[in-house]
């Protein structure tokens, strides 16, 4: 792995998870999926723009338009659909924590269903893991946490395994930033008819909201969409979910920062075996 893919994975940690943080400072003053549709319709119409200005087509193979559709629906309309609105009650750090047991997840399902080898290390990791989730939960849910939006932000985890599952058929082939901006069309589209369906359209406008939508339209949105596209095409999903040991440790970092959430000790301790099991997982497919 080269020092620019290095650097390039540690941007995309960073951002991927500070998204958690402007998630919850847009869903303060904002319906969620009206928030999240707007954001994806901006970002879209943005990627596009930029695909189209680099010579980029609408022309995708067939294994593109299937991965673009599955992601557009499992990252964009479940996963993060379901944690913006679970982030009305859910904290920031929490979300993060546990939507960085995706890797866990993706190396659960590839074991368990779809053959491939996972030696005793990665074994190991999964069950710590695990038990770092479990710890976390625990200790935050008897401090008061709604059951509700820890549950919404579980199967929102699941739904962002699959989509990883489907990057590698997006990332083939070329076109990569017209990808990234089609499927946040494809999100924009469900979310607008689940708005409508279930959501007032009631904004409490401040500068705040203004910046925090503007940031994570930007650049969770369309930035670490394109680094982590760029960075399963150059070294890999394997060697590229390795970055993802670095998401419990910065999403609950840029939380307390920002929005002064409290960590305790139980968190630490969570965040740190959630981060090991993550990285002894990665280190184990890649030696297979």
């Amino acid at each position: 792995m080269d020092i620019r893919a290095i650097l390039m994975g540690l941007a995309f940690a960073f951002m991927w998870s500070s998204a958690f943080t402007s998630a919850r400072m847009i869903v303060a003053d904002a319906p969620p999926l009206t928030a999240l549709a707007a954001r994806f319709l901006v970002s879209g119409v943005v990627a596009v723009a930029i695909a189209l200005a680099l010579g980029q087509s609408f022309r995708l193979n067939r294994a593109q338009w299937r991965a673009t559709l599955i992601f557009g629906i499992s990252q964009n309309a479940l996963y993060l659909g379901l944690n913006f609105v679970a982030m009305q009650w859910v904290q920031a750090s929490l979300a993060a924590i546990i939507a960085s047991a995706m890797p866990l997840l993706v190396a659960l399902v590839g074991w368990l269903f779809l053959g491939q080898r996972l030696r005793p290390l990665g074994v190991f990791g999964m069950l710590a893991g695990v038990a770092g989730v479990v710890l976390i939960m625990g200790a935050r849910l008897s401090g008061g946490v709604d059951p509700l939006g820890v549950a919404m932000c579980l199967v929102a985890s699941l739904a962002l395994a699959a989509a990883t599952l489907s990057v590698k058929g997006a990332s083939s082939g070329g076109n990569v930033m017209m990808i990234v901006g089609l499927q946040m069309f494809v999100g924009a589209a469900i979310l607008i008819v689940a708005a409508f369906v279930f959501e007032d359209f009631t904004v409490h406008w401040s500068g705040r909201l203004i910046g925090a939508f503007a940031y994570t339209t930007l650049v969770p949105g369309v930035l670490a969409t394109w680094v982590w596209f760029w960075l399963v095409a150059r070294i890999g999903a394997v060697k590229a979910s390795t970055f993802h040991f670095l998401n419990p440790f910065f999403g609950v970092a840029v939380a307390a920062v920002l929005l002064s959430e409290r960590v305790g000790p139980l968190d630490v301790l969570g965040v740190a075996v959630i981060a090991g099991g993550i990285l002894a997982v990665q280190i184990s497919r890649v030696a297979v």
